[in-house]
């Protein structure tokens, strides 16, 4: 079989040119520290790259998502805190003004106390987030909530909340309605105050009056604990959301952890290898070059 110098001279070129083309590629990977900078080079594993790398930026959005919802839990419970110490101050206040030895005008201080509590109150339910929309007017939530009345205030608000999705599997309330805080369980805290305010305001003047005070004393006192109990509960219920956040972002630094991993295994170069081969390489090229260079100038005549 004769070969011809064209086809000799075509695959001499051909094989530096490819060796000169893995030097090039090897280099490539050497300076980046990737094993591919285009997906043509392995399919395989830039799909498999590309999969993680979403995970890993989904895992990353729910972890800015329950930063979000623990500002908005945290907001809430300091305020549920203020306002279970108000209700808690408004209860010492109650007990003190069973107190027999009360003249009518000892009575009204009392009163006058217990509407600065009210006044207080609907300031504290009026209370906004670090957004500026208010805490508990569920979607309702640029409109002031509660509007004080005669009869104490009245709910302008909706029974939604917010919820926000803090993991793959997670939807999580992450607000209150002004309904579940200070109108649950038939109980109405403002009316509770006001009735007790207009009744300390009402002077005790015989026996019939004594016994509408005492028995409107008591039910006060009842509806009043039954109030707090209601806020206690929510505030255990947001409690219990902060901690569940906490684990989720224990577990979601995990996933974060193990996905930079895989992502390390899928694209990162082994620079040992890597410098090997480009050295082997190296080497082999060197050779093919001056085993080209050589054998393209012997002629003929060179036998002769």
């Amino acid at each position: 079989m004769r070969i011809s110098t064209n086809t000799f001279f075509d695959q001499g070129i051909g094989k530096i040119t490819s060796l000169q083309a893995d030097q090039s590629r090897l280099q490539g990977q050497i300076a980046t520290g990737k094993r591919f900078s285009n997906p043509s080079e392995d399919p395989v594993a830039a799909a498999r790259a590309l999969e993680v790398s979403q995970q890993k930026e989904m895992n990353a959005t729910y972890a800015n998502t329950r930063t979000v919802a623990k500002t908005n839990l945290e907001t809430v419970e300091a305020s549920l805190t203020n306002i279970t110490n108000l209700l808690v101050a408004a209860q010492s206040t109650l007990v003190a003004a069973g107190n027999g030895a009360y003249s009518n005008l000892e009575r009204g201080f009392v009163a006058t106390d217990l509407k600065n509590s009210l006044d207080a109150l609907v300031g504290l339910a009026n209370g906004k987030d670090a957004y500026g929309t208010y805490l508990y007017a569920g979607y309702n939530s640029e409109v002031a909530p509660f509007t004080p009345t005669g009869a104490g205030a009245t709910y302008n608000g909706d029974n939604n909340v917010q919820q926000l999705k803090v993991d793959a599997q997670r939807l999580m309330d992450v607000s209150v309605s002004g309904q579940e805080v200070f109108l649950a369980n038939g109980t109405d805290v403002f009316s509770t105050l006001n009735d007790m305010i207009n009744l300390l305001n009402t002077p005790i003047t015989d026996a019939t009056t004594q016994a509408a005070f005492s028995n409107g004393l008591a039910t006060a006192m009842t509806n009043l604990q039954s109030s707090v109990d209601n806020i206690m509960n929510v505030r255990a219920a947001v409690g219990s959301k902060l901690n569940e956040l906490d684990t989720l972002d224990i577990s979601g630094q995990d996933r974060d952890l193990q996905y930079a991993k895989s992502l390390s295994e899928i694209q990162d170069l082994d620079y040992a290898e890597a410098l090997s081969e480009f050295a082997k390489n190296q080497t082999i090229m060197e050779a093919a070059q001056k085993s080209f260079s050589s054998t393209a100038q012997l002629s003929l005549f060179d036998f002769i």
